[in-house]
């Protein structure tokens, strides 16, 4: 039997064995048959590929890991005496790092990638929140800022990196500091001032999906989406910060109806703005 005729085999057969269609000894069998004397195949699962990885590493590569491990210990443990900009430059360089790390990954396992990147972008959030913590920064304007910083890089990122959720939730953070500038710069708003904070949002970010068409349909589609969640931002607001509730059902079906109908009569031009 020829190589590549005996290799397409091996590959079938171990396909065979990840995907459960044999029984393991069956797979093991009829390996045996096709393998050549002295050659052994590459574990299927995660930690026969990490025992492997373990067992040829050179003595260099085990002093680097423990070197590295060592040195994370030691920022985390004395993460709370370190200068204020210490920390800060201590915390974005875990973030590049792993958004580093998720961007060379993306090229081999894209949910691994991700991983690394989702982890990266909650690292910046949640080491700012805790400096703002630590040093008892507890003002609404400084979390604001932290968060207006993590909304304007998630959407910088997700679009550069053509990662939709990234830049959605990018959008959907900048609502929450919106409402929360709303919150604390106004006192009672009458309905109608609540649906004039929110509904021209919805119409500008219609307007920037089809601007935006023209060259990238991803961003176009997340921008449609933002405008969306925004057309029904208000009942939203007044559900979490609006004094009285009375009224928010009836608005809510008024612009559920009202919302479906524009989206039917438009729905040749916005369909071919997203698709």
């Amino acid at each position: 039997m020829d190589q590549e005729r005996r290799k397409t085999i091996v590959k079938e057969i171990e396909h065979w064995q990840r995907s459960k269609l044999l029984p393991e000894q069956y797979c093991d069998f009829l390996l045996n048959l096709y393998l050549d004397e002295g050659e052994t195949r590459a574990p299927a699962s995660f930690t026969g590929r990490a025992a492997i990885v373990v067992k040829g590493a050179s003595a260099k590569q085990w002093l680097l890991t423990f070197g590295i491990f060592s040195l994370i210990c030691f920022v985390v443990l004395y993460f709370n005496v370190f200068h204020p900009l210490l920390q800060i430059a201590l915390s974005m360089t875990g973030v590049y790092a792993l958004l580093f790390i998720g961007q060379k990954y993306r090229k081999k396992n894209e949910s691994v990638g991700l991983g690394f990147v989702g982890a990266g972008m909650l690292l910046m959030l949640g080491s700012g929140l805790y400096m703002l913590q630590l040093h008892e920064l507890d003002a609404w304007g400084w979390k604001s800022g932290l968060l207006s910083f993590c909304a304007l890089t998630w959407v910088a990122f997700g679009i550069g990196a053509r990662i939709p959720l990234l830049h959605l939730c990018g959008w959907m953070a900048s609502f929450l500091v919106y409402a929360w500038l709303l919150a604390n710069n106004t006192e009672s708003p009458a309905w109608y001032e609540i649906q004039l904070y929110w509904l021209p949002v919805s119409f500008v970010f219609g307007w920037c999906s089809w601007f935006v068409q023209r060259w990238t349909k991803p961003a176009a589609s997340i921008l449609f989406i933002a405008g969306a969640l925004a057309w029904f931002m208000p009942e939203l607001y007044a559900a979490l910060f609006a004094d009285s509730m009375s009224g928010i059902q009836l608005a809510l079906i008024v612009k559920i109806i009202a919302g479906g109908a524009l989206l039917f009569s438009l729905r040749k031009q916005w369909i071919a703005w997203v698709a």
